[in-house]
């Protein structure tokens, strides 16, 4: 049982990088459930993100990227409270991700706050004429225009995409992953990608 319980610690620990005191707690909690101690360090570690999230982040790197075919480049600016954070490999490790994730997606902004009025506008336009047709209740098409305006916002901010390593999280699930990790709020101030 001890041996089963190493490596369940082990396997935990390699998962999510949550520190020693925090595993035990979630296998305590989870009564042993590998799955359920994974749902408890992850809501864990979404709550020490939230705590963070008011702090400011004046330190971090600039991580560039260029595709094996030269024709794609992706300048990040990943930033954190600390220099020792933004020294930390498992830091430059995240960076390194974004760039890929940029290159790989194209996002045009980061986060749905970033997108401009006028854009949002347009969107909810196209939907609503593309849904005219459709005979069904004001409040059922609203919720249809509200879905496909959840799933574009998907496609374009970077922070909502689905993570192209592990397309069960989000990329913001992923930098909340790092948050706990490294005990520090990180965010990304910004993002270029050039294609030929």
């Amino acid at each position: 049982m001890a041996g089963d319980s190493l490596a369940l610690i082990k396997e935990l620990r390699e998962a999510t990088g949550a520190s020693l005191g925090d595993i035990q707690e979630a296998i305590k909690n989870a009564a042993g459930d590998k799955a359920k101690a994974m749902q408890f360090l992850k809501a864990k570690g979404k709550s020490i993100a939230e705590k963070k999230s008011s702090r400011s982040a004046k330190e971090g790197i600039i991580e560039a990227y260029v595709h094996s075919n030269n024709k794609i480049g992706v300048l990040v600016e990943l930033r954190c409270e600390t220099d020792f954070v933004a020294k930390n490999n498992e830091f430059k490790k995240l960076a390194r991700e974004l760039a890929l994730q940029i290159a790989a997606t194209n996002p045009q902004f980061i986060k749905p706050e970033d997108i401009p009025e006028e854009f949002v506008l347009e969107e909810k336009r196209i939907f609503t004429e593309q849904n005219q047709g459709i005979n069904k209740p004001k409040q059922i098409l609203d919720e249809i225009i509200k879905g496909k305006l959840e799933k574009r916002w998907s496609e374009i901010c970077l922070l909502k995409q689905a993570h192209i390593r592990n397309e069960d999280i989000t990329i913001e699930e992923l930098i909340t992953e790092y948050v706990a990790k490294l005990g520090e709020k990180i965010e990304i101030s910004r993002f270029i990608r050039y294609e030929i």
